[in-house]
């Protein structure tokens, strides 16, 4: 996560006092500290102003933090998540980490741990370079590019957050549902058929060349990349 700007972190908590407690530690920390009281602040924040990491309460009125913490890793998978909880148990932790928390911790905290639990999970999300190759086409996902041999492909981000979700499953069958959840979330409220339209400009571009045909419909089972069924 190297960058000119200061790392940016969302406190999402409806306790007054542990917002204003934790944001002021935070930004002594160096971080740019942003706050919200209930999940759906917490959802409209990470989509608006796009945070590096996310310090989220599990109890809280509305959508809970479980539920954001599961938005948050179908809408910004690179997003660190450290989930705060009143709750100490084994099975409550793990209900966290698998709603796909990075780290948990239990309050009451010591700020210190917190922040070192934070930059922890900081470190864990630095980027990596990746690069997936499904037959002759290439996505490097640092630079978020894509080529089908010799030839570049410009997409858009919604198109390319398809394809990745495709590339990374390569093989795998994914139910139009499922792709569609990955793509524009739990609360997508759209045309169901806007993954069919996404689908068919993704062909559009990959096959621009003559190429043949990558991503496969299994009519009543969904969509898979592969080089040929």
């Amino acid at each position: 996560m190297t960058s000119d700007r200061a790392l940016r972190v969302l406190v999402a908590d409806d306790d007054d006092g542990v917002t204003s407690v934790v944001a002021r530690t935070l930004k002594r920390e160096g971080y740019e500290v942003r706050t919200a009281s209930d999940g759906d602040g917490a959802v409209h924040a990470m989509r608006e102003w796009a945070p590096d990491a996310i310090v989220l309460d599990v109890l809280m009125p509305g959508k809970d933090g479980l539920a954001v913490c599961r938005q948050v890793r179908s809408e910004r998978p690179d997003i660190g998540i450290l989930m705060l909880t009143a709750k100490d148990g084994a099975g409550d932790q793990i209900v966290g980490l698998d709603a796909g928390a990075d780290d948990y911790l239990v309050k009451p905290f010591s700020l210190q741990v917190l922040a070192a639990h934070l930059r922890a999970v900081l470190r864990r999300r630095e980027p990596s370079p990746e690069i997936l190759r499904v037959a002759d086409l290439e996505l490097d996902v640092s630079s978020r590019t894509a080529t089908r041999g010799t030839r570049s492909i410009a997409l858009t981000t919604t198109e390319f957050k398809m394809l990745l979700h495709l590339a990374r499953d390569a093989g795998a069958v994914i139910p139009k549902a499922e792709l569609t959840r990955r793509v524009w979330g739990y609360d997508f409220e759209g045309n169901d058929n806007v993954c069919e339209v996404y689908v068919g400009y993704l062909r559009q571009k990959l096959e621009a060349g003559g190429e043949p045909r990558l991503i496969h419909t299994l009519r009543g089972a969904g969509y898979t990349l592969r080089d040929a069924l």
